[in-house]
């Protein structure tokens, strides 16, 4: 279970690791999510969801992604969220642990510009 786990885990990583190369990979929800299953091809049924999001450097956010949403001499930051989960079902059970389980993992990283 916890090999699987971090399998899931380190799938949402490599979602954002995709996003965050470029300001044209963070708009590729599609590509994020797809680096992110193939990243633990080996978990059977794992899904992933990708996003991207803005902030502005002063902490007030920018819901439309755009620089005019800052103000202030602010800048516009842009950040991507892949979440990841899988079904899990173990051969025998474990103390404390309900079976079956659903493993999630989730990451969040800021974009390179």
């Amino acid at each position: 279970m916890f090999y699987f786990t971090i399998q899931v885990s380190n799938a949402a990583r490599a979602g954002v690791q995709y996003g965050a190369l470029s300001i044209i990979n963070a708009s590729d929800n599609t590509g994020m999510q797809n680096a992110a299953i193939s990243d633990a091809s080996n978990v059977r049924g794992l899904t992933a969801d990708a996003s991207h999001y803005c902030v502005c450097s002063n902490g007030t956010s920018a819901p439309n992604c755009k620089t005019t949403d800052c103000s202030g001499g602010s800048r516009m930051e842009v950040y991507v969220q892949v979440t990841t989960s899988a079904p899990f079902q173990s051969l025998t059970g474990f103390a404390g642990i309900v079976l079956p389980s659903t493993l999630t993992g989730n990451a969040v990283m800021r974009v390179s510009q």
